[in-house]
């Protein structure tokens, strides 16, 4: 009799496991897909080649660093984090910048306009927890 009792356990169990999950009932989604042509992302740059890249001025000074990418779910653009006025990371402080403001220049990202003061009188930038 045990034995016919974990024959029937062990089928109930297998017939579980290929009966597959068991999805929520909830509203269709869709999502729209699109062509990319390949080619124009060559001249793109990986935001991680980017984070951490040095921004100089028409001067050629350095006026920060990079230290993150964020696009914003309503606006969907990118924003620049740039790290600013510090020494090693230290007394160093956030500030945000729109993306379209830089610029590649000989393998260097450009900041045109800016100055180590200028980015300094920014707002502060704190990331949210």
């Amino acid at each position: 009799m045990t034995i016919s009792i974990r024959i029937l356990a062990g089928v109930a169990v297998v017939g579980f496991a290929l009966a597959g999950p068991a999805f929520a009932q909830g509203v269709v989604q869709t999502i729209s897909l699109m062509k990319v042509d390949a080619t124009s992302l060559a001249s793109g740059y990986r935001t991680s080649k980017v984070v951490g890249a040095t921004v100089v001025n028409e001067a050629g000074e350095t006026v920060g660093k990079i230290d993150d990418l964020i696009v914003t779910p309503a606006d969907k653009v990118p924003f620049a984090v740039l790290s600013v006025g510090g020494f090693l990371g230290v007394g160093d402080r956030l500030v945000v910048v729109p993306a379209s403001a830089l610029e590649v220049r000989d393998a260097k990202m450009f900041l045109g306009g800016a100055t180590k003061e200028s980015l300094k009188n920014l707002p502060e930038y704190k990331y949210t927890k």
